[in-house]
């Protein structure tokens, strides 16, 4: 199953790189897009979600590193209100 990471800029200029055990994060993101916060974090659990759930289908378990890599997306985004937004920046193979 391809990996892939996706680079976000946060309201506060800082970067972060982000791991998803599968392709989907693309299908749910466009890099370049600046998503206000609700929709981005509506859109990014739904993918990480997914992409644990293909690591599920596959191997015969959730990938813990998608769910982590959630939990630290949601440890950032909380030090933001709802009309802060989060740009995708892209995406490495």
């Amino acid at each position: 199953m391809p990996a892939i990471h996706f680079k976000l800029r946060w309201p506060d200029g800082r970067e972060m790189r982000c791991y998803s055990p599968s392709l989907v994060v693309k299908d749910h993101l466009t890099a370049g897009v600046r998503y206000p916060m609700p929709q981005f974090m509506r859109v990014v659990r739904v993918s990480l979600h997914t992409a644990s759930e293909r690591v599920r289908q596959k191997y015969g378990f959730a990938c813990s590193m998608a769910l982590d890599q959630l939990a630290a997306i949601e440890e950032v985004a909380q030090a933001y209100d709802d009309l802060a937004e989060v740009e995708v920046l892209g995406f490495e193979d």
